[in-house]
């Protein structure tokens, strides 16, 4: 008992202060709703805010910074497992097989575009590969997966990966906002939203605000854009062998989670989940979801936009920008 204890121990102050700061999401989402009418920053967006704020203006003690770390990865790949039950693989299906092969259009384009624009901005040229991996497929974990692979200095990994934290939480406030510019419908943006957001769970953040059909559908565009990490993984490991490169890990290649959404979805569409589970399974979604945004949030530093460097900066908004443009075009192409 006292050795559980121990090890649980050292997680116990980041996870309370992410539900603390869950807690004052929803509770200023209710307030929203009794001035207004409605809430018009949902708690799932309150959470990013208040963590994001709350770490930019005070400098957390380092105990809180294991629980942090948990929130954000642990409690984000849960939800997203959760979401395999809400999810049939018919929603995919749908839009043809052509929607899963522009993915694959989309991820060799946008990677192709950013590494030259990080070249042509005088970056490093490992450097340009991590960040040209991290926009077009899934921000830190792509820019894990790949660094070991092209033996990555560690400052250009550490620089890449403060960026596209601040940035992915800018992209899960501000993309809703498109909707409306862009004239979308729920599934298109759905699609978009798949195509753009870094992470897997950083789609239910930007997607949870418009429509359970833009969730599901940017759920499954996204995790077909991450299996795009194998092929690009196994790429680079080949063109890498002898020039100090480490060896492919596959364990890189599928997270846990994935499996485990694929599972539920599998399980889903096959009607074998009991429909007495659905339910509970998208309350807990949705709290570890709003939770794990909370830790996500009080783990990013706005400041660390000006410690990236502005040339960084750049290439990575341009890349982000070039990524948008693609997308659109794909789904415009397409005519989803």
């Amino acid at each position: 008992m006292t050795s559980h204890y121990q090890k649980c121990a050292p997680f116990v102050p980041g996870l309370l202060l992410c539900g603390a700061v869950t807690l004052a999401a929803y509770g200023l989402e209710a307030v929203e709703a009794h001035l207004f009418g409605r809430a018009w920053l949902e708690s799932l967006v309150l959470a990013i805010l208040l963590g994001t704020g709350l770490r930019t203006v005070h400098r957390l003690d380092q105990r809180f910074e294991p629980g942090i770390h948990m929130g954000a990865k642990l409690l984000l790949e849960i939800a997203v497992v959760l979401l395999g039950a809400s999810v049939s693989a018919g929603a995919l299906l749908e839009n043809g097989m052509g929607l899963v092969g522009g993915i694959a259009g989309v991820v060799v384009l946008a990677i192709l575009f950013s590494y030259f624009l990080g070249r042509s901005a005088g970056l490093p040229k490992k450097m340009a590969i991590l960040i040209a991996c991290g926009n077009s497929i899934c921000g830190n974990s792509a820019i894990a997966a790949v660094a070991p692979v092209i033996d990555a200095d560690g400052k250009d990994v550490a620089a890449s990966i403060a960026f596209t934290a601040v940035l992915g939480v800018v992209v899960v406030l501000g993309l809703p906002l498109l909707v409306g510019l862009l004239s979308f419908t729920p599934v298109q943006y759905g699609v978009f939203a798949g195509l753009t957001v870094y992470a897997v769970p950083q789609v239910l953040a930007a997607t949870s605000s418009v429509s359970a059909a833009s969730v599901h559908i940017g759920t499954l565009v996204k995790l077909v854009r991450v299996l795009m990490l194998g092929p690009v993984v196994l790429v680079l490991s080949l063109t890498g062998r002898g020039r100090g490169g480490a060896r492919l890990n596959v364990a890189h290649l599928v997270p846990w989670f994935i499996v485990g959404f694929l599972a539920l979805l599998g399980l889903r569409s096959l009607g074998w989940i009991p429909q007495a589970a659905l339910a509970p399974a998208h309350v807990a979604a949705n709290f570890f979801t709003i939770m794990s945004m909370a830790a996500l949030g009080l783990g990013v530093d706005a400041r660390a936009v000006l410690r990236a460097g502005g040339k960084v900066a750049g290439v990575v908004i341009f890349s982000l920008l070039g990524l948008g443009v693609i997308s659109f075009a794909l789904i415009k192409f397409l005519g989803v």
